[in-house]
């Protein structure tokens, strides 16, 4: 399953995205990860939550940042859930068509691994794809 929460720059998809990941640690009973790109929100998380910051690793397009993905899947057989701060940035996304193969991509991970993903994108609703735009749980 994936969830989009999108809207422009600085409308609070941070906050609400560490809100969220805060509230499903304390429910969930497998592992929980934190993509980003930067440590901005090491001391907002819960310490049950691993922090990946996606800059300290070399990835310079979409197809390497969705095999980063498989890779820490892979490595995690109790991992639940994924979320995915600045998602446009940290996945190396281009175009639209970055964004309908990640998301089909991660939908077959999803699907898979049983692992839910929750992506924050700085696009207004109306300006993502199609595909996007029927999984957004939050339009700010």
């Amino acid at each position: 399953m994936i969830e989009i929460i999108c809207g422009e720059t600085g409308k609070g998809k941070s906050k609400e995205l560490l809100a969220r990941v805060n509230a499903a640690v304390k429910t969930v009973s497998g592992n929980v990860v934190f993509l980003d790109k930067s440590q901005k929100h090491m001391y907002e998380l819960s310490n049950k939550v691993r922090l990946i910051n996606v800059v300290d690793y070399p990835l310079s397009n979409c197809d390497e940042f969705l095999g980063f993905i498989c890779g820490i899947v892979s490595q995690d057989n109790d991992l639940e859930e994924m979320y995915l701060d600045s998602f446009l940035t940290i996945a190396g996304i281009k175009d639209d068509a970055d964004i309908l193969k990640s998301i089909e991509k991660l939908d077959i991970i999803s699907e898979k691994y049983k692992v839910r993903f929750i992506l924050s994108v700085s696009r207004d609703k109306d300006k993502l794809p199609e595909c996007a735009k029927a999984r957004v749980v939050l339009a700010l």
